[in-house]
């Protein structure tokens, strides 16, 4: 790869250009009613922004008391394009996007590398959409940060909580995973898979999450796990599909923000 990752879904899943970028941010995150403690780690959904994008954002709001004291993001998310094994790491020193590039934390992937279940595939990262649609809501709401992309493949979920161990840091470091939930059910059906998903992130069970429950299930069970070592709390921020957005009930893909933080948040 280059040094420098350019958008594969700019002008597809979101618009390509800045402004017109910018202002459907600010709009999806200027909706947003939820308040709350910056959490220590989210999950966000990855689809089209028209049809996630409200989704994500209502976690994403959070973020903006540590805008400037987040200076890492570890984001994780699945492989929709390569078929491999283990967690992919980027040869890449920056990704783009049309709002800025954002460089990337080589020394935090040194440290990652040096297990034997990560290597370096940019195949797995060209294409990827998972990873790239969070970017700009990054760039949106902190200031300047370090990323840590990592794209997962056919992994154990504790080898994904290793990694994510390896990286957790403190108030500098905020964890992102990013994964829909049910693909493809009539409304109602979906309604009540991903509200079982829900629960049972806010459990902290990753083991209730099945394959057709979530596309990103990988990482989201190596987050539940390192959240679960540490007496964290997982909590439902937003929980819609594309049904309630901008597509027709009779086959949706479901989206939920979900945080995980020590504390509770508050209406």
């Amino acid at each position: 790869m280059r040094s420098v990752r350019t958008p594969a879904v700019a002008g597809l899943f979101y618009p390509a250009d800045r402004r017109q970028l910018h202002a459907m941010l600010q709009g999806y995150i200027g909706e947003a009613r939820t308040v709350g403690t910056p959490p220590k780690a989210l999950i966000a959904p990855h689809a089209g922004y028209v049809y996630s994008g409200p989704v994500a954002a209502s976690a994403y709001t959070l973020l903006k008391p540590a805008r400037s004291s987040i200076r890492r993001v570890v984001l994780l998310g699945p492989s929709h394009r390569v078929a491999f094994r283990g967690l992919a790491l980027s040869s890449a020193q920056s990704f783009s996007t049309p709002l800025g590039d954002i460089p990337l934390d080589l020394d935090a992937e040194a440290t990652l590398a040096a297990l034997p279940f990560v290597h370096v595939l940019d195949q797995a990262h060209v294409l990827e959409h998972s990873l790239e649609v969070q970017l700009p809501f990054l760039q949106e709401v902190l200031e300047d940060f370090k990323l840590v992309p990592i794209v997962v493949g056919d992994a154990a979920p504790a080898q994904v909580a290793e990694a994510i161990d390896l990286l957790w840091g403190g108030d500098e470091t905020l964890i992102v995973v990013s994964s829909d939930l049910s693909h493809y059910h009539d409304y109602a059906t979906a309604k009540r898979m991903d509200r079982a998903t829900s629960e049972a992130i806010e459990s902290l069970r990753p083991e209730d999450i099945g394959f057709d429950d979530a596309c990103g299930r990988l990482p989201v069970a190596g987050l539940l796990i390192a959240a679960h070592r540490r007496g964290l709390t997982a909590i439902t921020v937003d929980l819609r599909n594309s049904g309630d957005t901008a597509g027709s009930k009779d086959s949706v893909v479901g989206y939920g923000a979900y945080v995980i933080e020590s504390g509770h948040l508050s209406a």
